[in-house]
């Protein structure tokens, strides 16, 4: 369906009060700018900003709100005869090829994280995103298994491949931080990926594997 006038709008001026603010972050941290101060520079009231963003820490994360379900969606999409692990690993090994953003493979990226570093709040607000992954990709696993409810391998997986992501970004932020190029942190995320593959025990790499036929 196509996007109406109104939804264009609250959406132009959403992106226009997160870019604002996050480039307020960047410059002076987070602790220190206000949500009046970017209510100010967008030229909206404080209840609009509030309107748009519940949390002044949804300002900075709003564009992780996708990550969450990006394990679970990996699953989903398994190709016939994949296993979700094997689905999880091929779908970061494309993105660490690609050096794609989604992964924080992109100039700018340092600065950010270090924004985060800076921020109690910040922090506790990635721990929480971090268990949405969690319970994302463990909902998907007993929907796309049938598991009965006291059945403890989805959780089991789920952690797994949870892990594997978080790991993998850990990594790469660890080389962003440290003024690395995002090509050379690809190369280093995709030999760490294999690495992890090899710890992984058969009943995770094979566990939820879409019939063949």
């Amino acid at each position: 369906m196509a996007e109406g006038l109104r939804e264009r709008k609250k959406r132009q001026v959403r992106q226009h009060i997160s870019d604002l603010a996050t480039g307020l972050f960047l410059e002076r941290g987070f602790v220190t700018v206000t949500v009046a101060e970017i209510a100010e520079l967008a030229d909206v009231s404080v209840n609009t900003v509030y309107n748009y963003f519940p949390a002044k820490e949804d300002l900075f994360l709003d564009r992780m709100t996708g990550v969450t379900q990006r394990v679970a969606r990996f699953v989903r999409g398994r190709d016939k005869g994949e296993s979700a692990a094997e689905a999880v690993l091929r779908e970061l090994r494309s993105l660490a090829v690609s050096v794609s953003p989604e992964l924080g493979l992109m100039d700018g990226f340092a600065d950010f994280m270090r924004v985060i570093e800076e921020a109690p709040t910040l922090q506790a607000r990635l721990a929480r995103l971090q268990g949405e992954v969690l319970d994302a990709v463990v909902t998907t696993l007993r929907e796309e298994t049938g598991a009965p409810a006291d059945d403890p391998l989805p959780d089991l997986v789920g952690g797994q491949l949870a892990w594997i992501e978080g790991a993998l970004v850990g990594h790469i932020s660890q080389g962003m931080l440290a003024g690395r190029k995002a090509v050379e942190v690809s190369r280093d995320a995709l030999v760490l990926l294999d690495e992890i593959e090899e710890l992984l025990g058969e009943k995770v790499l094979n566990y939820a594997r879409r019939a063949a036929g």
